[in-house]
């Protein structure tokens, strides 16, 4: 689905990211983890198209990415950034039908019938009944980053990229997110590529991991194979315990102090 080879990415005189190979198959779900500073939104960018390397090639459903008129790239990939959408005055439901925009003449009309029914299914999914007329502004951190998911949805993208979408969320709703993320995964057969901070959530949702340290992959595979405490040391320098979740049978981290207690 999406072929990245040898990419490179410069600020200036910094190099942020040094022939970056990888290859993310139809329904893949990984995950991009790393220190602050490794890469890891720069090559969501590119993958994107908001940046373009300064070598290297990426390639999208076997056509070059900047081969992609702005609909066309629409129409296929879709982009939810870690703040979602700001506290503007828009009405739920408004916000959800500005999703549709791939599909939508220069007056904004679309062909067909089945934009409604596909929008009622959304805010039915995402639990957003009671909030259709409600402006975005008035809405907690939680149900916006809902509606956010709810106008990528409305793209209908084969390609999902996230860029640490729980980052303002509680506990309860990052879970909840990351519940609602997985299940229209699974129910779409979609691509998806998630920056992740919490390595946690991670492993319980993404089933691939991609590390980056100073813009160069480190390893990349099943959590089983990257949540270790030698990886994470590598990444991180911390010290961590990794032990098996007694549901998902995947590992979970355990900080150690620097006693070692």
């Amino acid at each position: 689905m999406i072929q990245v080879e040898g990419a490179m990415k410069t600020y200036g005189r910094q190099t942020v990211l040094q022939g970056i190979n990888w290859h993310v198959q139809r329904g893949d779900f990984w995950g991009i983890i790393g220190p602050n500073g490794s890469g890891k939104t720069t090559l969501l960018n590119i993958l994107s198209g908001v940046e373009k390397p300064e070598a290297g090639e990426i390639s999208l459903a076997g056509k070059p990415l900047p081969s992609y008129g702005r609909k066309a790239l629409s129409r296929k990939l879709a982009v939810l950034q870690q703040d979602g959408l700001p506290p503007m005055a828009f009405p739920v439901r408004q916000v959800l039908e500005m999703g549709r925009f791939p599909f939508q003449n220069w007056r904004g009309q679309e062909a067909g019938d089945g934009a409604e029914a596909l929008l009622n299914e959304i805010v039915s999914r995402l639990d957003l009944q009671g909030l259709e007329n409600k402006p975005l502004h008035v809405l907690s951190g939680g149900q916006r980053q809902r509606v956010a998911l709810g106008k990528v949805m409305a793209q209908q993208p084969e390609v999902v990229l996230l860029d640490e979408p729980t980052t303002y969320l509680d506990i309860r709703y990052q879970m909840q997110f990351m519940e609602l993320i997985s299940s229209w995964q699974r129910a779409e057969h979609l691509t998806v590529i998630a920056v992740m901070h919490d390595l946690n959530l991670a492993a319980l949702y993404c089933d691939k991991l991609l590390a980056l340290r100073e813009g160069k992959v480190v390893a990349k595979g099943a959590p089983s194979e990257i949540i270790t405490p030698e990886i994470v040391k590598s990444l991180f320098e911390v010290d961590s315990y990794s032990v098996i979740h007694p549901d998902r049978h995947v590992p979970q981290l355990l900080l150690r102090n620097e006693q070692g207690t």
